[in-house]
């Protein structure tokens, strides 16, 4: 046993010095040490924002507050373009704060940097909501048809630094025809991120 503990405690003392020669090395020549990544947080953002109301519409003339978290990508390479094909997965709710169509949804996103500051953002989910379902018309309501239904987003952003930024979002949400009804609810905003 003893026999045992010294061999494992000559392999430790070898094996510490080579790490210290290579770690020596690394800093000789600092361009050859690149950082792993490593995800600080699960939750990479959140967002919050207003939105107008189904545009142009029977639900026409209220407002929606908006709020979402994003998590954290599980991979996250060095070339833009495969960072952009990998997606955040995201939680968030449109309330709508006259008692109309209200949503709670889920997604992923994906986002691509133009530049530094400057990004477009697209996202596709579920969305769960209290609208109209059936197949007779409310007054003051839009006819959806079923739950949940299909949500995309479009935004246009821009990041004043590394944690704060806005964007202005379109969000849709439909039954792509799946349903009786398909009247679809589309609302226009800002909104606000802060990312972690």
């Amino acid at each position: 046993m003893s026999r045992l503990l010294t061999c494992l405690a000559l392999c430790l003392c070898c094996s510490t010095g080579i790490a210290l020669e290579a770690d020596a090395a690394d800093l000789a020549n600092p361009l050859a040490y690149a950082p792993p990544a490593v995800t600080h947080s699960l939750i990479s953002e959140i967002r919050g924002g207003v939105l107008a109301h189904a545009l142009g519409t029977r639900e026409d003339g209220s407002v929606d507050i908006n709020g979402e978290i994003l998590f954290s990508k599980p991979l996250m390479p060095a070339d833009p373009l495969l960072a952009f094909l990998i997606p955040r997965l995201h939680l968030g709710a449109t309330v709508n704060t006259a008692g109309a169509t209200s949503e709670f949804y889920a997604g992923f996103t994906w986002t691509y940097d133009i530049t530094a500051k400057v990004f477009i953002e697209g996202s596709v989910g579920a969305g769960f909501h209290n609208g109209e379902t059936g197949r007779f018309r409310v007054p003051d309501r839009l006819s959806l048809g079923c739950s949940p239904l299909i949500r995309g987003t479009g935004s246009i952003g821009y990041r004043f630094n590394e944690n704060w930024s806005i964007m202005a979002t379109v969000e849709h949400i439909s039954n792509a025809n799946l349903c009786h009804a398909n009247q679809g609810l589309t609302n226009y905003g800002v909104r606000v991120g802060y990312s972690f």
